[in-house]
């Protein structure tokens, strides 16, 4: 049994507004796994209080940033050293099968040196060559930190979000309360337990895991200067409305319902091995899955076969089992929208090709799901466009490359996406085509030098590298 009864608030653990303890329940089998404190708005104002003196006192948004950059690459090294209680921790909680967690360790260190490379060589101040040669005067040019950063995350993929946010803020001179969910009470806690052991200065960061009530407190707050988001589009616009009403810097990561296109020259094998984790990966809770399987019709049947074959071919159950590849959804109402879709998807008149709203026999104690595949889907069914958050695939025939195109863009969202072809070029020129934030060609995996955000509904603004860092930021010019 793991159990925080405080909370970090600052930089210190102290004892909670409430006394009483959120119970964190297993996914797999739905027994109490750990207790933990969770935030109200008194703790709320605890924690923004002390980064607004923090921030105005200076002792870090004045420090250089080459001594920023060796704290947080401090920090990078104890979360690599801790890499395997963090996956146990999220495989416990989540109930994330372990291959995903410990594979994603390695892809949290390429996301924060991508950012600590950024860091080193952000413009932080330069002075302008004036445009006209007899100006009496000369520019410099600042990047400086917002203020207060208010870092809501959501529960899906903790550290990952976590840390996306965290370190670019932090590394920029920011003060940052990260209100995590509490789901994730456990890993978040343990994540507070190293920041708290990095040397950053009283009041420049606090972990809360709260509610979505105190969470809005929070953003609503006079004290924070900026809104960092990730979680569903429908919370994001009630987000982006409050900042709007206050003109709080925001960026947020939200939705998505991705595509996978599938050119008629394509290697099937490989495409199908490569959405194996494209499509299904963390139980398909991920923002950027590609549910969506284009199939040209002359090999139409031929993908749905081999989708069939992939999907029944993976292990569900007990996030622990090495052999596990798909374990439960996180919660029992999760669990139920996910089979709510499954039934939509038979009544809409999709073909249920595997999988259904059937429980997986032997794992009825647990929030698990059966994984499905549907074909002869249309990409106006409720199906094809909206986010599932489970292992449901639906595999949409096209006629042509233009058509192709077209039902890859026909979403409200436009986060990430993916082509395969045997010829990588041509895969390039389709992927210049689509309307999302990221793609993927042949399965290869998101880089952390790059921006990653969405297009449309899927968000504002980007994260990771040099744009990632720059959100964290205000300019300001003087001039001599």
């Amino acid at each position: 049994m793991i159990i925080y009864d405080r909370l970090f608030v600052g930089g210190s653990w102290v004892r909670p507004d409430s006394p009483e303890l959120l119970d964190i329940a297993s996914p797999h089998d739905r027994s109490v796994i750990g207790r933990a404190a969770q935030a109200r708005p008194a703790d709320i104002d605890r924690a923004l209080a002390a980064a607004r003196t923090s921030f105005e006192k200076g002792e870090w948004r004045l420090t250089p940033p080459e001594r920023r950059i060796a704290v947080l690459r401090r920090f990078n090294a104890l979360r690599e050293e801790n890499a395997e209680r963090i996956a146990h921790l999220i495989s416990l909680e989540n109930g994330s099968a372990g291959w995903f967690t410990r594979a994603g360790q390695p892809g949290l260190t390429r996301q924060a040196n991508a950012y600590l490379k950024a860091a080193g060589e952000f413009a932080w101040e330069e002075t302008l060559v004036p445009s006209a040669p007899s100006s009496p005067v000369r520019s410099v040019v600042r990047r400086e930190a917002v203020g207060v950063v208010a870092a809501v995350i959501p529960w899906n993929s903790p550290f990952s979000s976590a840390t996306a946010k965290i370190i670019p803020a932090l590394l920029a001179g920011n003060s940052v309360v990260l209100k995590v969910s509490p789901e994730n009470s456990l890993s978040m806690g343990f994540l507070a337990e190293l920041l708290e052991r990095v040397g950053l200065p009283e009041g420049v960061i606090s972990v809360l895991p709260a509610d979505r009530e105190t969470s809005e407190y929070l953003i609503s707050h006079r004290e924070v200067d900026k809104i960092a988001f990730t979680g569903s589009t429908r919370a994001g616009r009630r987000i982006a409305a409050i900042a709007g009403e206050q003109l709080k810097r925001v960026s947020l990561e939200l939705g998505g319902k991705s595509a996978a296109i599938i050119l008629p020259d394509a290697d099937l094998a490989k495409a199908v091995a490569g959405l194996r984790f494209g499509s299904l990966l963390n139980n398909g809770e991920s923002c950027i899955a590609q549910t969506r399987v284009l199939a040209p019709r002359s090999r139409y049947e031929e993908v749905v076969t081999a989708l069939k074959e992939l999907v029944e071919s993976l292990k569900v159950g007990d996030p622990s089992d090495p052999d596990t590849f798909i374990g439960p959804m996180i919660r029992p109402d999760q669990q139920e929208r996910v089979r709510d879709y499954i039934r939509l998807g038979i009544a809409e008149g999709a073909r249920l090709v595997t999988g259904g709203p059937q429980l997986p026999e032997g794992l009825e104690k647990g929030n698990y799901v059966t994984p499905t595949v549907f074909a002869d889907v249309d990409n106006s069914m409720r199906i094809a466009q909206e986010e599932i958050f489970g292992p449901v695939l639906v595999v949409i025939a096209y006629d042509d490359e233009d058509d192709a195109v077209r039902i890859a863009d026909d979403s409200e969202y436009g986060l990430s996406g993916g082509v395969w072809s045997a010829d990588e070029e041509h895969a390039l020129a389709v992927a210049r085509r689509l309307r999302t934030g990221t793609v993927t060609v042949n399965g290869a995996s998101i880089a952390f030098d790059g921006p990653f955000g969405g297009f449309k509904a899927s968000g504002i603004g980007r994260e990771y590298g040099a744009v990632g860092l720059g959100t964290y930021t205000e300019y300001k010019t003087i001039t001599v």
